[in-house]
């Protein structure tokens, strides 16, 4: 097996979080998944652990922060252009996620920062490797 990310965010409600990232696109894997956690599969080597606060917990031992008021982690994504970022955005407000700042248009990159119901940042964006800026 190659390396694998698997990031664990703790949720309040589990199955009103999968409702939210299935709006978004995603699918989940059974396998992992169970009353307690929902594995989120963004790719065939990336994964989101969806963990209620007493299964995260028994991970962590350490107070969960309540990411609507703090930042701790912000998950970025790419994404196959600008249209898609901007789609991924509306969705995620539709279904009952946040737009916690506004889009950042950086010529080679642009950028939006969307929140899940838990307050989690995700940071969908487009690249253009050939745009960045030389120096």
């Amino acid at each position: 097996m190659g390396t694998k990310i698997f990031v664990n965010l703790p949720v309040r409600d589990l199955p009103a979080s999968m409702a939210f990232y299935r709006a978004l696109g995603f699918s989940f894997n059974p396998h992992f998944s169970d009353e307690t956690a929902a594995c989120l599969v963004i790719s065939d080597d990336n994964y989101v652990m969806l963990l209620t606060h007493e299964k995260f917990q028994g991970f962590s031992g350490a107070p969960i922060p309540d990411a609507r008021s703090s930042t701790g982690l912000m998950i970025a994504i790419a994404l196959a252009g600008k249209a898609e970022v901007d789609q991924m955005a509306k969705t995620a407000v539709a279904a009952g996620g946040g737009e916690p700042r506004p889009a950042m248009d950086m010529g080679f990159m642009y950028t939006r920062t969307i929140s899940d119901p838990d307050g989690h940042r995700w940071e969908p964006f487009w690249m253009d490797p050939a745009a960045i800026p030389q120096g």
